[in-house]
Formats: C-alpha cells, structure tokens, sequence
C-alpha cells in the first residue's frame, strides 16, 4: 500500500472514533439528565425561626490617645545647657525646676542695662539743671526762648533713654529668669535629646511633659455612621444627643477592654475635606496610668436593643450591598427577602424589617437555594442556637 493511501486510511479512523466519543457523551448526559416532568429531590436543610432578644452591642472606632496635658518644653533663651534636674520618666509638679542654661552671659547683660541706667540718670540730671538754668532767663527776656526748648528737648531725649535703660534691665532679668526651666504642669517627662553642655536654641524641644490623669481618646465617624449617631440618641442639637450618649469603653491594643469607662465629651465642627470624617473625643480616667500618650486602642459606643429581631448571619447572603434571608413559606417553598440592619455582633444581626419574629428561615446551604424551590425543613430551636452561637 502507498504511503498515501496509509494516511488516508488513519484520517479516516480519526474521523469514526471522534464520531463515536461525541455520541457516547451527548448519551450519557441524556440519560444523567432528569426526565421531563419528574419532580427534582428537596434538599433537607436547617430552618431555625427568627426570634428577639435584649442585647447590647457595640460600634468601634479607632483611636489615638493624648494626655490632658501634652506640652513640648522649649527654651526661651539660647545657650548651652548647664544642668539637667529630672530624668525620663519622672513625675513632675508645677514649678519644679527641670533644666538650667549658664546664665553668664544674660548675667553680663544686666550689668551692662544697669551702666547704662546710671549714665542715662545723670544725663537727665544735667539736663534738668540747663533747663532750670534756661527758664528765668526767658521770662525776663534775657534770651530768646528758642535756646530753651533746645535744652526741654536734650531733656525729654535723656528721660526717653532712662526709660530705655531700665527696660533693658527689666528684659535682662527676664533673660535671666528663662535660663532656668520650670515645669509647666504636674506630668510625666518624656524622652530628653539632649544632654548637659549641648547648645540649645528657642526652636530645641528639651521635653514633652504629659499629665496623663485623663486620657483623651481621639477618633473618627464616617458621614454614614455619623448619620447614624445623629439618630441613636435623643436631642435636639449634637451637644444634647452627646450627653445622652452612655459610659462609652475602650479596647486596648491587645483587644483586652480598659476597665474604667469613658465619656463621650466634645465633637469637631466640620468633616474633614480630605477624609470625609468629623473627629470626636473621649475622656478616660488613668489613675494607675496605664495608659500614656501615643497609645492607640479602638473606642466602643454602646447600642441597647430591646426585643430586637435577631438573624444569625451565616443565614444570610449579599446581593449587591444589600443583606437577604430565605423565607420558607407555603409548601416548604423558600423566597429570598431582604433584611434591613441596624446593627450586628459576631454572630447576629439585628434587623429592623423584612422579617418579622416567628417567620422561618433557612439556616445554612442559602448559597444552592433559588426562588420557588422546595425543602425538606430541619428545624431547629432559637434557643439552641443562641447557646451554640451566644450574641
């Protein structure tokens, strides 16, 4: 046989067993299919009834937290750095002394000042006397009483300069006093860069000193949440709305909960341009000071719920933004419902409508369901889910 005809010959072997594969598949999947008319199987699935339940939730936020009192110490006057008192992390009161810059040179200054008061006094005094000397020479016409206002002037420039002179002093005593820094409050010293026999100038930060009695807990609210807040509490302006807001918590980094509650206290003006958030402050007692500034934690704004609808979450599935359930109805036929919420814990949500307390819901496998089909319902109790699955 020709090579021409053995590749003619394989072509058409390739061309039967192809034919053949394609039958045997559309055959099988024949025979897989169901047959029209025959009911499909209902699956079996969990039902659990929605029920209401008192709770008590909450809404973090993230926040960073400052002392009352957070001040940057700075010197007020240049110079190197003579003494320091205090170390870090020690507690200061009001007054004591944490630093001292050498004073020599504002010392020399205010011996200078004082020079030059004396000069300016005597000046003065010279000048007063040609000024009296001038005065009844001019008033019985003597002279012309031009060469007196020249003398009242020479006097009047030799009282402006006494007056320079003793506020050069004043200022040399200033700079005198400045050479030794004082706290400016009860708190805690921070972190010291420098150290004795640095320069220091009026722009070097010496310290942070921080009262760390209270805490302030800062922290943000998006537009929709702060809308939110808006109709939580009752008021009629935000200052009233925040006063009625309860002892709010506060999370720790670790996620273990501070054990002193706080108050909400102020809130910004405005949304942020940039964020499109508003800031709000909380105020936390620290008597043991635990908490210190830089910390961060997340705020928790308490939200009661009374006789509350409750859905556990794993019974519920997202469709573009918006939370649904299926609802067994007539004939163990499920029908997906939407769901508002208006609030969650871990493992619930709370709804405000869509489902009212006895309806049944699918539990678990929402995910095979469609509209119309029929189940084989598991029921099972509230009560025994909510031990399963605690709030």
């Amino acid at each position: 046989m020709k090579p021409l005809d053995n590749m003619k010959t394989n072509y058409s072997w390739v061309k039967l067993l192809t034919a053949i594969s394609v039958a045997t598949v559309l055959y099988s999947c024949s025979n897989t299919s169901a047959t029209p008319g025959m009911p499909q199987q209902a699956m079996a699935l969990p039902v659990v009834p929605v029920t209401t339940t008192t709770a008590t939730t909450f809404r973090e936020y993230p926040a960073s937290l400052e002392g009352k009192v957070n001040v940057e110490i700075k010197p007020q006057v240049e110079g190197y750095l003579e003494k320091i008192f205090v170390d870090e992390g020690a507690w200061v009161k009001t007054g004591q002394p944490l630093f001292r810059i050498d004073a020599r040179m504002y010392n020399e200054a205010l011996n200078t000042a004082n020079a030059s008061l004396l000069a300016a006094k005597a000046n003065v005094a010279k000048a007063k006397v040609d000024v009296d000397r001038l005065v009844p020479l001019v008033e019985n016409k003597v002279i012309s009483d031009v060469q007196l206002k020249s003398a009242q002037a020479v006097y009047d420039a030799a009282v402006a300069a006494e007056a320079q002179a003793k506020a050069a002093i004043a200022n040399a005593q200033i700079n005198i006093g400045y050479t030794l820094i004082r706290a400016t409050a009860n708190g805690y010293i921070g972190r010291i860069p420098f150290k004795a026999g640095a320069l220091v100038t009026k722009s070097d930060a010496l310290t942070v000193l921080s009262d760390i009695h209270e805490m302030y807990a800062y922290f943000s609210l998006s537009e929709p949440d702060f809308i939110a807040f808006k109709n939580q509490f009752a008021g009629n302006s935000i200052e009233e709305k925040v006063k009625q807001v309860p002892p709010v918590e506060l999370a720790l980094a670790d996620n273990s909960i501070y054990p002193v509650k706080g108050k909400l206290s102020t809130i910004e003006g405005q949304f942020d341009k940039t964020t499109g958030a508003i800031s709000f402050r909380a105020t936390f007692s620290n008597p043991g000071g635990i908490l210190r500034t830089g910390n961060t934690g997340k705020v928790r704004i308490p939200q009661q719920f009374n006789d509350a609808l409750i859905v556990p979450m794993e019974a519920t599935f997202d469709v573009q933004d918006k939370v649904f359930v299926f609802v067994v109805g007539d004939s163990n036929k499920v029908a997906s419902r939407p769901i508002t919420v208006t609030g969650k814990t871990t493992n619930y949500y709370f709804v405000k409508d869509g489902v009212k307390a006895g309806d049944k819901i699918v539990f678990s496998g929402v995910g095979n369901l469609q509209d119309g089909m029929a189940i084989v319902p598991q029921p099972m109790s509230a009560d025994s889910l909510l031990k399963a699955k605690p709030l």
